[in-house]
C-alpha cells in the first residue's frame, strides 16, 4: 500500500479523496474507520472534508449522519465550526424537512456554541417556512431579525419572502414587499429577484405585467441574463402569443445574450403546437448555425409535431438519420412515432419501425407493445407478431395474459404451434429459470 511507503504521509487532500470515493459507493463502514484513523492523525484538517461528507449522507437520506459528521469536527479538526458548516448543516435538514431535527440542532448551537440567530441562519428558517407555504410563520421569522442588529434581512430575505408570496398567488403583496424592500430599506433588487416576479405573473396568466417588470429592471440599470428573458418567452409561449415570443428571440439577440437550448426548445414546442412545424424546425437550423445545441426534449418536440400534422415519413427520417449525426434519441424519440404509426392503423411501418427501436436498444411503452401485437394477429401478420414477440422477451418483456392468449389463438388457428411452444419455453425459463 502506498500508505505504507518509506517517507508517505497521509495529508487533508489525500483524506478527503479517500472519504469522497468511499461515501459515493455508499462504504460508510470505510468511511468510520478512516474518520477514527484521523482522529490519531497529526496532519492539519479542514472542515470542508466534513462539508462534503454531509452532503453525501443528506443525499442517501441519513440525516443522523449528517449531524453526526457536524459533531466530529470539532475533534479531528481540532476547531469549532464555521458558520458556513453551520449553515450548510442547518440547510441540508431542513431542504430534507427534518424539521425536529434542526430545531434540536438550533437548540444545541444556543447552548453548546452561544450561537445567536443570524441572517444567514435566518434565512434559511425563511425559506423553509415560505416553502412548506407557511407564511405567517415566515414573518414572524423577519419581524424577529428586525429586532436583532445580528440579524437584519437583506436582499436574500426579501427574494425569499417575495417568492413564497408569488408561490401563493399573493402578487399584490408580492409587489408591496418589493416596493418596501426598495424605498423603506434601501436594498437594490438583483437579476433573480425580478425573475421571481416575472416568474409569478408568467404562472397566473399575466404576462403583460412580467414584460413591464423585465423593461422596468432595465430602466434602472439592471440587464436582463438569459433566465429572465428565458422565463419571459415561457409566458408568451403559454399564452401561444408567437409575435411577442419572436420578438424576444430578436431582442435577446440584439443584447447580446444568447439564446440557449431553453428558449429555443420553449419557441419551438409553442410552433409544433399551433401547427408551424416547419417555422420549428428553420428554428433549429437558426440553433446549428449559432452553434446552440439541441437536445433529445427539442428533437421529441419536433418529432411530435411532425406526427400531429401527419408527416410520418419526415418523423421516420429524422429517426433513421439523428444518430448517425452524432445526435443522441431516447426510447421517447421512438415511441412519440411508433404510438403515432399504431394510433392511424399503419402497421407494416409500425413494425419496421419496431425492429429498428429494438436494434438500438430501446423498448416501446408496455402497452403499446401488447396492443400493437395484439393488432399485428388481428391483421392476419401472425409472422410479424412472431418475430416482434420473440425480439421483445429477449429485452425483458412479458406479455399481458389477454395478450399472449390472442397470440395463441392465433397461431393456432393458422396451425403454427412451434413457435408459440418455443416463446412459452422461453418465458417459463426466464419466470424460473
Amino acid at each position: 500500500m502506498v500508505s505504507e511507503q518509506k517517507g508517505f504521509n497521509h495529508n487533508n487532500a489525500t483524506y478527503a479523496t479517500i472519504l469522497n470515493k468511499l461515501a459515493q459507493s455508499k462504504k460508510f463502514k470505510a468511511v468510520d474507520a478512516v474518520l477514527y484513523q484521523m482522529k490519531y492523525d497529526t496532519c492539519k484538517f479542514h472542515e470542508g472534508i466534513f462539508l462534503n461528507l454531509m452532503k453525501h449522507f443528506s443525499k442517501f437520506s441519513m440525516h443522523e449522519r449528517v449531524l453526526e459528521m457536524f459533531h466530529a469536527i470539532q475533534p479531528i479538526v481540532r476547531e469549532k465550526p464555521s458558520l458556513k458548516c453551520i449553515s450548510t448543516c442547518l440547510n441540508l435538514l431542513i431542504e430534507a424537512n427534518q424539521v425536529d431535527m434542526a430545531q434540536q440542532f438550533l437548540m444545541h448551537l444556543k447552548k453548546s456554541l452561544n450561537l445567536k440567530l443570524n441572517t444567514c441562519i435566518a434565512n434559511i428558517l425563511v425559506k423553509h417556512y415560505c416553502k412548506n407555504g407557511d407564511l405567517e410563520s415566515a414573518f414572524e421569522v423577519v419581524k424577529n431579525m428586525k429586532k436583532s442588529k445580528l440579524s437584519y434581512p437583506n436582499l436574500i430575505t426579501y427574494s425569499t419572502l417575495i417568492d413564497g408570496l408569488c408561490q401563493s398567488g399573493k402578487l399584490t403583496e408580492a409587489m408591496d414587499m418589493f416596493e418596501e424592500m426598495i424605498s423603506k430599506e434601501q436594498i437594490l433588487p438583483d437579476v433573480l429577484t425580478y425573475n421571481i416576479l416575472m416568474k409569478g405573473f408568467c404562472c397566473a396568466g399575466k404576462v403583460d405585467r412580467a414584460r413591464k417588470i423585465l423593461d422596468f429592471m432595465k430602466s434602472k440599470g439592471c440587464n436582463p441574463n438569459i433566465y429572465n428573458y428565458s422565463t419571459l418567452m415561457n409566458g408568451f409561449c403559454k399564452e401561444v402569443r408567437l409575435k411577442e415570443a419572436q420578438e424576444l428571440l430578436d431582442e435577446m439577440k440584439s443584447f447580446g445574450i444568447k439564446p440557449d437550448t431553453v428558449v429555443y426548445t420553449t419557441l419551438i414546442d409553442c410552433h409544433c403546437r399551433t401547427g408551424r412545424v416547419d417555422e420549428a424546425i428553420e428554428l433549429l437550423k437558426e440553433m446549428k448555425e449559432r452553434r446552440c445545441k439541441a437536445d433529445t426534449v427539442t428533437f421529441n418536440v419536433i418529432l411530435g409535431g411532425l406526427c400531429r400534422e401527419g408527416r410520418i415519413e419526415d418523423a421516420l427520417k429524422m429517426l433513421d438519420e439523428l444518430p448517425y449525426e452524432g445526435i443522441y434519441l431516447n426510447k421517447g424519440s421512438y415511441r412519440i412515432v411508433l404510438n403515432s404509426l399504431y394510433q392511424k392503423g399503419d402497421l407494416n411501418k409500425a413494425k419496421e419501425l419496431l425492429r429498428l427501436m429494438m436494434g438500438r436498444g430501446f423498448v416501446p411503452h408496455y402497452a403499446t407493445s401488447n396492443e400493437l401485437l395484439v393488432s399485428l394477429c388481428e391483421a392476419g401478420m401472425t409472422d410479424d407478431a412472431t418475430t416482434a414477440l420473440f425480439g421483445l422477451v429477449e429485452m425483458g418483456f412479458k406479455p399481458l395474459l389477454d395478450s399472449w392468449a390472442f397470440f395463441v389463438k392465433s397461431i393456432c388457428r393458422e396451425r403454427k404451434l412451434l413457435p408459440a411452444f418455443e416463446l412459452l419455453d422461453e418465458l417459463v425459463n426466464e419466470e424460473f429459470g
